[in-house]
């Protein structure tokens, strides 16, 4: 009984192998830029999945560009140093001793932390911010009374392209200079779209701790598993995507409207979310696309 049972799981695993074929063929050797946050962060067992997920896309030949946040352990680091955490808008005051902190932490312990991951599961990943390269330029967000908040004033994609050419997972968190040296914090949504877009990039996947964009956001039933660029803009102007989930989506409409072929707001609290969302038609989260006809999978009925 139990070889039979062995046999029979080893056939499922070649079948689901072989039923991911055409999805590995269109997706080799396209970019994939994955935001990594949220409760995939912080739960050991999803950061492995994440990990081994983002290991295996290397593998078959897709080229994962990793960019992540790091609020929670950003606040953890304020509060041993007895900083208090203050937000306005939305947006983290990022004052001079903050600033410190946050670069502290995004760039030296959870950037190095995923680095590392990566490479004990057998890929090699190579760890930067923005300012490596000079990578990513910043301006001020021009808010009064937040800081050192940023947004991406320019993107030189150089020296991620030389390293995602020769077979590295660039692992970006989301710190970058001003013209004038100074550091500034960007949303890390933010600086993935715009890397994304930058890069001509296949897909670009935020991962988030909601399902996607839900008709009533009580409901996880009520997710749109799919629409396009107008559709999104006007689930923004509606009302129906509110809250956290507007820069969200804005970030991917920003991307699509740069070139980016898909966009997909996934739910990071799903083992193997990334996985499911790239190897199966249905997927799991929300695609966002250009158009209805711009964007196929292998098996899409808008093929």
């Amino acid at each position: 009984m139990e070889s039979e049972y062995i046999r029979e799981a080893d056939a499922t695993r070649v079948r689901i192998l072989s039923e991911a074929l055409p999805y590995m063929q269109q997706f080799s050797g396209r970019t994939v830029v994955v935001k990594y946050g949220g409760a995939a962060m912080k739960d050991s067992t999803l950061k492995d999945k994440v990990i081994r997920d983002i290991v295996f896309l290397s593998c078959i030949g897709v080229r994962p560009v990793v960019v992540h946040g790091g609020g929670p352990e950003i606040n953890t680091w304020l509060s041993k140093l007895k900083i208090e955490p203050q937000f306005k808008d939305g947006l983290r005051v990022t004052d001079a001793d903050t600033m410190d902190v946050v670069e502290m932490v995004l760039v030296g312990r959870v950037n190095k932390e995923i680095v590392s991951l990566i490479n004990q599961e057998g890929a090699s990943a190579v760890g930067l911010c923005g300012k490596d390269g000079n990578m990513v330029q910043a301006r001020p967000v021009g808010k009064e009374g937040v800081g050192f908040v940023g947004e991406v004033a320019a993107i030189d994609t150089k020296l991620i392209q030389s390293l995602v050419d020769n077979g590295y997972v660039p692992v970006i968190s989301s710190v970058a200079a001003d013209e004038n040296g100074q550091a500034h914090n960007i949303n890390a949504d933010t600086v993935a779209g715009e890397l994304a877009a930058a890069l001509g990039a296949e897909k670009l996947i935020l991962l988030t701790d909601t399902a996607g964009i839900l008709e009533d956001y009580h409901d996880p039933s009520t997710l749109i598993p799919r629409v396009n660029l107008q559709k999104a803009r006007e689930l923004i102007d509606s009302g129906v995507v509110g809250g956290g989930m507007i820069p969200k989506v804005s970030c991917c409409v920003r991307s699509l409207a740069q070139g980016v072929k898909a966009a997909h707001i996934i739910d990071g609290r799903i083992p193997h979310a990334l996985l499911l969302e790239i190897f199966t038609n249905d997927g799991i989260g929300t695609m966002i696309v250009a158009s209805d006809h711009a964007y196929t999978t292998p098996f899409s009925p808008f093929k």
